[in-house]
């Protein structure tokens, strides 16, 4: 004899499919979370890269300080072709055209498909105080991935399209007075 049963057994379609629907969005955010994981680490790279280049420059700088209003730039570095053409520069214009290569670098591409850490990688030295003149601003800018506030300098302003694109890091040097002229009070390079 058979005794019928009114208790269901397993799992009706419609709870089927609104488990598969719950784990696809699941899914969904997992690979979205994922998808922003890497870009924030390439800006991070990017960053890190851009440290290493301002760094550079400003060491340059304080170990040439007699001659540190030679490193003022009139336009950004970072532009043209200039490898080999180093050669024979001494002091201030070496460092510069150095950095300029670095710069090059950074945006380094192979057959179309970029393998530098930056995307136009720029750098600018500028003279911050024109009655002090021995304060620089050193900065290195170049292209982000995602619109955010655009920075404060103006080094390479414009040349990524003004929609937030840009990044920088910024560096003061202050080059310190040891001498000053007894007959003007103005700083003397010994």
């Amino acid at each position: 004899m058979l005794i019928p049963s009114n208790r269901h057994s397993g799992f009706s379609m419609i709870e089927v499919l609104v488990a598969v629907v719950i784990v696809i969005l699941g899914l969904l955010g997992l690979a979205g979370l994922h998808a922003r994981a890497g870009m924030v680490e390439a800006e991070s790279f990017q960053r890190a890269q851009a440290m290493e280049l301002l760094q550079d420059m400003v060491d340059r700088i304080s170990s040439n300080r007699k001659n540190s209003m030679s490193y003022v730039t009139a336009s950004p570095l970072g532009t043209g072709n200039t490898e080999g053409a180093c050669a024979g520069l001494t002091g201030a214009n070496l460092d510069l055209c150095e950095w300029n290569n670095a710069l090059l670098g950074a945006a380094e591409s192979n057959n179309g498909i970029s393998v530098g850490a930056m995307i136009g990688a720029r750098g600018c030295v500028e003279n911050i105080d024109p009655v002090m003149p021995r304060q620089f601003l050193v900065s290195v800018v170049w292209q982000g991935t995602v619109a955010t506030k655009e920075p404060g300098t103006t080094c390479g302003e414009g040349l990524y399209g003004g929609s937030g694109l840009r990044r920088a890091v910024t560096a003061t040097v202050v080059i310190g007075c040891l001498q000053n002229d007894p007959a003007t009070g103005a700083c003397v390079t010994p």
